[in-house]
């Protein structure tokens, strides 16, 4: 199987729906194809498994930077490798720096910049989260939904009074 899923982006390495889901396939799936057993009992032992679900994430993601050779401005490869990295392995850094990279890219949607800001909060590192959200919140159009402008300045708000900034050096936005 994963040969089939080098050959097809291989064959045509344009499609980004066929990296997205060889890395999927790949971290999620295999994983769980390999625990199976006839009458669902446990095949590997706790350790074990996770041993095989960590290389089949590393796999992925080094399925996902292959996919940047090709496609170098897609955010949607940066926030799958973020997702695998926060969900396979437990990596909250790690996916907050992706989320950083997937932002960055032109097609970025709204919301991977928001999760930076959100891992790194669970990070600690509310300051630096702050200062990011105060940073993007004015790019944000307020007419867009998607945007979550409201959502932003709230977040700001709340790491405001989290951090204890006083008024007058709190954000005072567009």
């Amino acid at each position: 199987m994963e040969e089939l899923l080098h050959l097809v982006t291989a064959v045509d390495p344009r499609p980004i729906y066929f990296w997205l889901n060889a890395a999927r396939i790949t971290a999620y799936d295999v994983p769980a194809f390999r625990f199976a057993a006839p009458r669902g009992e446990p095949v590997l032992s706790r350790v074990a498994r996770k041993r095989v679900e960590d290389d089949q994430a590393r796999r992925a993601l080094d399925l996902l930077d292959e996919a940047r050779r090709f496609h170098p401005a897609c955010a949607a490869l940066w926030i799958e490798g973020a997702n695998i990295q926060l969900n396979r392995l437990g990596d909250v850094a790690g996916a907050a720096e992706s989320y950083r990279q997937a932002a960055a890219q032109p097609d970025a949607p709204y919301f991977a910049a928001r999760l930076h800001a959100e891992l790194l909060r669970r990070l600690g590192r509310k300051a630096a989260a702050l200062a990011w959200l105060a940073r993007l919140h004015p790019t944000l159009p307020a007419r867009d939904e998607a945007a979550g402008a409201d959502l932003v300045l709230a977040r700001i708000r709340a790491l405001e009074r989290e951090l204890g900034v006083p008024a007058e050096r709190a954000y005072h936005g567009l």
